[in-house]
């Protein structure tokens, strides 16, 4: 039984995504699902962005080849903007069945200072989120 049809896999290239691609990785063999990566870069210069456009597209890469190689269909997406804005507006055009997510694991104070995009998100999506903390 196929539970999962495409899972979106938020990362922020950082190295809390290998423990949300290793924990997702077996879901989308058993499921047979496709798997897409999300990015959403939030800049605040124009040097910011590009720099960190690049830093992404390898991280993309790097991750694709990594479940590409465990035969998933995966595609990626780079979005840019607030991370929770953005990551709603792909969950609400993208058709999945699951959202995967690794948390940083902020305190109340971390919270209320860098906002928690987990937090956000569970308030407004209605299908599964998966919250991995590494």
């Amino acid at each position: 039984m196929q539970v999962y049809k495409k899972i979106l896999v938020t990362i922020d290239c950082s190295p809390v995504d290998q423990a949300i691609i290793q924990h997702v990785t077996p879901l989308a063999i058993q499921n047979q699902a496709e798997v897409c990566l999300l990015h959403v870069i939030h800049a605040h210069t124009i040097d910011q962005r590009r720099t960190l456009r690049e830093q992404t597209e390898v991280c993309l890469k790097d991750h694709c080849e990594t479940l590409r190689a465990q035969n998933i269909q995966i595609n990626s997406i780079i979005r840019e903007g607030e991370p929770d804005e953005e990551i709603f507006k792909e969950i609400e055009t993208g058709d999945y069945d699951l959202v995967a997510m690794a948390t940083h694991g902020h305190k109340f104070f971390g919270d209320f200072l860098f906002g928690s995009v987990s937090e956000s998100l569970k308030h407004k999506i209605s299908i599964p989120l998966l919250l991995l903390k590494p």
